[in-house]
């Protein structure tokens, strides 16, 4: 199962002289991030420009998730390989409903998506690749738990496969075409990142948590702040901090659009390896400790060698509470009470949800079991639902032998399934779908619908601790630091200060994970020809780079785009291994800025406003090529290729935009799409709803070229304006092949 130790120990042999190297490259003192970076890199050590630079780096391994890995290995069955070249897992995690407990929802899940699993388990199997079947957790738990390590660099088809940061890891949030290049022993593409340096003093204390750091940084970087950057912690309160804790800040640092963030190695890392049988990795690392942490002349002057600094001081870091909506509108909880009655929010906390992938470790959990005992000491009771999901088997399994899940049980917690549940949606909640109300979780993201799929649920994000404290007192106004409680006595009682324990005395509990070894056998790969949920992938059509003319609009976005918004996940979920099907649900929650409407447009000279899949379908029909428009950050949120493939597969030709968020622009390029952005954001107000659109100068496309749009408005006038593109040589040759699989393809032959 894991096979590590052999990775760790050959880039410990190597990485001496490949830091040393980049540091003659550049001639400077090296961040951790860049000692990294350039120890993957392909081919010679030489000085690359941050935020405009391309380099190929060669990951140590892949991980996908369940809903992700349907996508990708559909694509990498068309490479033509017999094996991954990397060391590669797939973990279902993300099609486990939560509805009615864990035992009764791990059975439904394994009869609903028995199809997926299977195909999932096949494809694992032939192809040499790690399987962790339903119930073993969250990838990025069992990732941490199990495939992390210092120094090493790991791509995932998942935005938050960053959570491994925590263990000094390079770990990137990619797309499945992403995934596909790494497994078939390709380089993988990136631009070579700004650096953030986030310098930590102090120690935590009280209330305050580690996810506490990461939500202070939310509200000063916002969700595109950290876009094209690594986010590196150094400081003496990072060494504070425990391995989980620091996994938990990286986590959620795709929040602000950042590359990846990363902790060097330190005590508390190696205590995580030791205390999770990876004690070998552990030693190793200790014997290349000063390559696994910035250089002394960094840390000593940050401001010369980051792109910026942000310096947060833990003695005083108040708990935060952010939400709802978006995950950068951050609240100290002193505060949070007046801004909510100020803005009118929902009043009463309905539900607390604890878990998902950021905050489901060990600590965590031991931390709201301390509070859990309060509630049975002090005779207090819940005043909200209160669903916790642990991260993994062995966490779970850990949590039963150590009595936290019989307490949990005693107070009236419901315990889901080891999976993301709630978190990505997968939550069968019940009651009115459109009701305003609140809910607090301890999540990583509360875009509109995310949960629940109703519109009317503000989502706010805090800590395990908060989150059950909440949990506690049913209500929004509630600061556990200030406020009592009144007992089932009428006792005015306070929760005192949550206290946690970062690893279990008795050790991890690790009796039958779900981990199932690929046995490498040659057999059939099963897709039903009349399957609603997987279907295999025929090659998008090559473009022949002429000029687009005289494309329809087929939506103008106003506002937020996520990928929740293009391509929706919760019920669609199932549809994530058939294309066409999942086609459907494409700008479902996308606001039209002609009009308002959620998901509905007018085009081609209808009177009618229709689904934007099915007047896209109807485009496609006509043979019109289309093109989409929309604001900034385009495409924030989660890494999932859907999002690119979908629009890709109904005829659109063009994405327009003020700006994209990483993940999404290259997940685009991939899938051969032509991603745009306006050279003056004001000319998005150009647009209107009956244009004809051009896009001029695709025949002479070039790295840092501009292309000009032309409209044609309805009145038979006629304007035109500039935009940029960041297409690099290789990306065009991906564009006028139709995908870069198209092309990796071809220079097979």
């Amino acid at each position: 199962m894991n096979d590590s130790i052999g990775l760790a120990a050959r880039l410990y042999q190597q990485l001496p002289a490949r830091v040393a190297a980049a540091r003659a490259a550049l001639r400077r003192p090296l961040t951790l991030a860049e000692k990294l970076l350039y120890a993957h890199l392909d081919g010679s050590a030489r000085g690359l420009a941050r935020g405009s630079d391309y380099a190929e780096f060669h990951p140590d391994r892949v991980a996908m998730q369940d809903a992700t890995a349907q996508m990708a290995l559909l694509q990498f069955m068309n490479a033509g390989q017999a094996t991954t070249a990397v060391p590669t897992t797939v973990h279902c995690d993300h099609l486990i409903e939560a509805c009615c407990g864990a035992a009764r929802d791990l059975a439904s899940a394994n009869d609903a998506n028995r199809e997926v699993y299977d195909f999932l388990a096949a494809v694992s199997d032939k192809y040499g690749i790690g399987f962790w079947k339903p119930g073993s957790g969250i990838i990025h738990q069992v990732v941490l738990e199990n495939y992390a390590f210092p120094g090493g660099m790991m791509i995932g088809t998942d935005s938050h496969t960053p959570n491994a940061g925590g263990l000094g890891m390079i770990a990137i949030g990619v797309g499945g075409a992403d995934a596909v290049d790494v497994m078939t022993g390709l380089g993988w593409e990136l631009k070579m990142p700004r650096l953030i340096g986030v310098k930590l003093t102090g120690e935590l204390n009280g209330w305050a948590a580690p996810k506490d750091v990461i939500l202070k940084l939310a509200g000063l970087l916002t969700v595109k702040g950290g876009t094209d950057a690594i986010i590196e912690y150094f400081g003496d309160g990072a060494a504070s901090l425990s391995a989980t804790g620091k996994a938990t800040i990286c986590n959620m640092g795709a929040e602000v659009g950042a590359t990846t963030s990363i902790f060097p190695f330190d005590k508390a890392i190696a205590d995580y390896l030791r205390a999770t049988e990876r004690g070998d990795i552990a030693h190793l690392a200790s014997g290349v400790a000063t390559d696994l942490r910035a250089d002394i002349e960094v840390t000593a002057s940050p401001s010369e060698f980051f792109d910026q600094v942000i310096e947060i001081d833990l003695s005083t870091l108040e708990p935060h509470i952010n939400g709802p909506f978006t995950p950068d509108a951050a609240h100290e909880i002193s505060q949070f009470g007046r801004v909510a009655q100020e803005a009118g929010y929902p009043p009463v906390v309905e539900v607390a949800l604890i878990g998902s992938c950021t905050n489901s470790s060990y600590e965590d959990m031991t931390r709201v079991a301390s509070l859990a005992a309060q509630v049975q000491d002090k005779k207090l009771a819940l005043h909200a639902k209160l669903v916790i999901n642990p991260g993994s088997e062995q966490i779970r399994q850990t949590m039963e032998r150590d009595g936290l899940l019989a307490l949990f049980d005693s107070i009236g917690a419901q315990v889901m399934a080891n999976a993301c549940g709630p978190c990505i949606g997968q939550w069968k909640r019940g009651g009115d779908d459109t009701r305003p109300n609140s809910i607090v979780n301890s999540f990583n993201r509360n875009f509109a619908k995310r949960n629940d799929c109703n519109p009317n649920t503000h989502s706010f994000v805090a800590s395990p601790e908060l989150t059950f404290a909440f949990a506690v007192a049913g209500r929004l106004d509630f600061n556990p630091l200030a406020d009592t409680l009144t007992n089932l006595d009428g006792e005015d009682v306070r929760l005192d200060p949550p206290v946690g324990v970062r690893l279990p005395a008795a050790g991890f509990a690790h009796e039958d994970l779900g981990f199932v070894t690929p046995t490498g056998a040659t057999r059939e790969v099963p897709i039903a020809r009349d399957s609603r949920r997987l279907q295999a992938l025929a090659p998008f059509p090559p473009f022949d780079a002429r000029d687009f003319a005289d494309m329809a609009l087929l939506i103008k976005v106003r506002g937020k785009c996520t990928t929740d918004h293009i391509s929706m996940a919760g019920p669609w979920l199932k549809y994530r291994g058939h294309l066409q099907n999942i086609s459907e649900n494409l700008l479902l929650n996308a606001q039209n800025a002609f009009g308002g409407q959620i998901g509905l447009v007018r085009v081609a000279g209808d009177a009618d406003y229709v689904g934007v899949s099915l007047a896209a379908q109807r485009l496609q029909a006509a043979h019109i090529a289309s093109i989409i428009v929309a604001e900034g950050n385009y495409g924030e949120g989660s890494s999932r290729e859907h999002a690119a493939m979908e629009p890709r597969f109904l005829g659109v030709h063009v994405i327009l935009v003020k700006s994209f968020a990483r993940i999404h622009e290259t997940n685009l390029k991939k899938q051969g799409m032509l991603a745009l952005t306006f050279a003056d954001q004001a000319d998005y107000e150009l647009i209107r709803e009956d244009d004809r659109i051009s896009v001029l100068g695709i025949d002479g496309l070039v790295p840092a070229s501009r292309l000009q749009i032309e409209l044609r408005h309805a009145d038979g006038t006629v304007e035109a304006f500039p935009v940029n593109h960041s297409y690099n040589e290789a990306q065009i040759a991906w564009f006028t092949a139709g995908s870069a699989l198209n092309y990796v393809a071809k220079e097979h032959k």
